[in-house]
């Protein structure tokens, strides 16, 4: 390893679920219409998955690796980048390696909610800066139709399934991600919580799959806008860059008014900001990544261009990514691996999960009291 060694990225890939939920979907076991969900969201359908979360992810991940022409065999580190875990023990990255075959990784999940993804990137890009590791596979994958609350509109609508990876290789080139900014507004962490998971929950009568959701949807848009906006903000300045030198912004697809409001306080405008969230809803850590390959499917990516990648979730992490593209656009392998065949509907799915969750018609108000301390939110409190 010398001082000029990056972690170029290599190689793309992702994996969507063919089942689509739509807004009239939601419609049938909601107090909700299409036009309520597109003019506070922008979300028109998202995608409900028949397979786990770490097919989506090796799938994803198998897609990148015969982007970049790497034999899984040559893969140092794999980040598995989510909240959507098939068992807390053993891992979930670890998985994913068995099914890769890639037995020489060393395997880690990371959960940082919905900016997961962007903060893998940054892990694995400053282990290869530091020669720790060679070649890294760092991929954004969420499963949430299997623990989301159903019956809670504020949430139902947002959320959807879906996977994405890349590939990242020392190099000499000045390439990848050059600079970073991450961060936390800890003090609001409890704005957005998924309660009946982890040991804090210990004996109060919750079996898996009991799932409640706090989310103060207007404490979240106010601070993801700031901690979005503040990190590019300070991203570019780290690195001497302006407005004008971005190419594409590849944003968290939480919302589009927050999306609109981001590319705003960035001065950038919204003809330069890939958006997937009207056909995908929010995928939490897989949504920066889908994008990221959806935008090179498409000819958005120019070679040698900059890319600003601002995230925002749950903790409430916030962070932006300043990536310098390489030369290549194009994959130099294809996968021809799929997805085994969905036989049922979207609907048919959550109507299953529906069917599994809280029996006994428990009110979901007051269920679960914390056993842990929290500092209180306090109106006017700023991210840093």
């Amino acid at each position: 390893m010398t001082e000029s060694t990056y972690a170029a990225i290599t190689g793309w890939g992702s994996c969507m679920p063919p089942a689509v939920l739509s807004n009239d979907d939601l419609s049938t076991f909601l107090d909700t219409s299409d036009e309520w969900i597109i003019t506070r969201t922008g979300m028109k359908e998202r995608r409900i998955s028949h397979v786990s979360a770490t097919e989506l992810a090796t799938l994803a991940a198998r897609r990148a690796l015969a982007c970049a022409d790497l034999d899984p065999a040559d893969v140092d580190l794999i980040i598995y980048g989510g909240v959507s875990n098939e068992e807390l023990c053993p891992n979930s990255a670890s998985g994913v390696q068995v099914s890769l075959g890639a037995q020489n990784a060393a395997s880690m999940d990371l959960n940082t909610a919905c900016t997961s993804f962007c903060y893998g990137l940054a892990a694995a890009t400053g282990m290869i800066r530091t020669g720790q590791v060679r070649n890294a596979v760092v991929i954004g994958v969420e499963l949430i139709s299997r623990y989301m609350d159903w019956e809670n509109r504020n949430v139902a609508v947002l959320f959807g399934d879906g996977a994405a990876a890349v590939v990242l290789q020392a190099t000499d080139n000045e390439e990848g991600m050059l600079a970073s900014v991450l961060g936390c507004d800890a003090q609001a962490r409890q704005t957005l919580r998924v309660r009946g998971f982890g040991c804090g929950y210990s004996g109060y009568g919750i079996t898996l799959g009991d799932t409640f959701w706090d989310f103060d949807g207007q404490q979240i848009f106010k601070r993801a806008v700031l901690g979005m906006s503040r990190a590019s903000r300070d991203v570019l300045a780290q690195s001497g860059l302006k407005a004008e030198d971005i190419s594409l912004v590849v944003p968290h697809q939480a919302n589009l008014r927050i999306i609109e409001s981001v590319a705003k306080y960035a001065g950038i405008s919204m003809e330069r900001v890939m958006l997937t969230v009207e056909k995908y809803g929010n995928m939490s850590a897989a949504t920066v990544p889908v994008a990221l390959v959806e935008a090179l499917e498409e000819g958005r990516v120019e070679p040698n261009s900059w890319l600003l990648m601002p995230a925002f979730g749950g903790g409430l992490t916030y962070c932006s990514l300043l990536v310098k593209w390489g030369s290549r656009t194009i994959p130099l392998e294809q996968t021809d691996v799929e997805l085994p065949p969905c036989n049922e509907s979207a609907l048919e799915l959550v109507n299953q999960v529906r069917a599994r969750q809280d029996p006994y018609g428990r009110s979901r108000d007051g269920l679960l009291a914390p056993v842990f301390p929290e500092a209180q939110l306090r109106d006017g409190d700023s991210v840093v």
